[in-house]
């Protein structure tokens, strides 16, 4: 993975270092002012937790040419990296609805792919664009069971405003919507064969209905046929 990415002549977005530590306190200050707006909720994470995932490598971060902060992401890992979270996702909004997010959620990605290859990436939102950036990954929507029991993953929800609903609900449901990407399961699929893809899908249920209906009419025309031939025959 090339650690620098150009984006639309505008960005640069990289995994963060040691030189993007003085960005670390107005990252979290707009993690938590997007939050408020949205009502829903980014963890808050301090600027000494945000410059510890740069100093490990564990960040990615956009900027414009000129150095100007534009978004930032982090990842995590759970369960002795059984499981990688792609988290904090945030964008100036200055620079919202320009793709830089996809590019950085593109980037985190990769970065986990190649940090912890057969690790299960997951992630918990709210956010229907980042759901659908998730997907074009290869996520999968999942249960809460199938992410990571441990309680540290879920005290990061804590300063949520929905997390009295998680806690109700005994980390069975929230406004958040979980997603998967399973390495193993995504291996599995691309060995499968064409037929399978087509088995598994709605068109093949489909394409069996309209089968049966055709065999069907086939065996009404044939029985209808042999019944007038022996109505032939009888008659001579």
């Amino acid at each position: 993975m090339s650690n620098i990415e150009i984006v639309a002549n505008e960005y640069i977005v990289e995994t963060a270092e040691d030189k993007h530590f003085h960005l670390a306190e107005t990252i979290c200050k707009e993690m938590e002012e997007s939050a408020k707006q949205r009502g829903t909720g980014i963890a808050k994470r301090s600027p000494v937790y945000i410059q510890e995932k740069m100093a490990e490598g564990k960040a990615i971060i956009a900027t414009t040419l000129l150095g100007e902060w534009v978004g930032f992401c982090y990842i995590e890992t759970w369960e002795h990296g059984k499981f990688v979270a792609n988290s904090g996702l945030i964008v100036h909004p200055d620079h919202r609805k320009s793709g830089i997010a996809k590019a950085i959620k593109r980037k985190a990605f990769e970065l986990s792919r190649t940090k912890y290859p057969d690790a299960k990436i997951i992630g918990i939102t709210t956010s229907l664009a980042v759901m659908k950036i998730n997907s074009d990954l290869g996520y999968e929507p999942v249960t809460f069971s199938e992410l990571p029991a441990d309680d540290a993953f879920w005290k990061g929800c804590s300063s949520c405003v929905n997390y009295d609903v998680l806690t109700r609900t005994n980390r069975k449901n929230c406004l958040c919507t979980g997603m998967m990407y399973d390495p193993v399961q995504v291996q599995k699929t691309e060995k499968k064969a064409p037929w399978d893809f087509l088995r598994e899908s709605k068109l093949y249920e489909r394409w069996m209905r309209i089968k049966q209906r055709i065999l069907l009419r086939r065996e009404i025309r044939e029985a209808k046929a042999r019944n007038r031939r022996k109505e032939l025959e009888l008659v001579h």
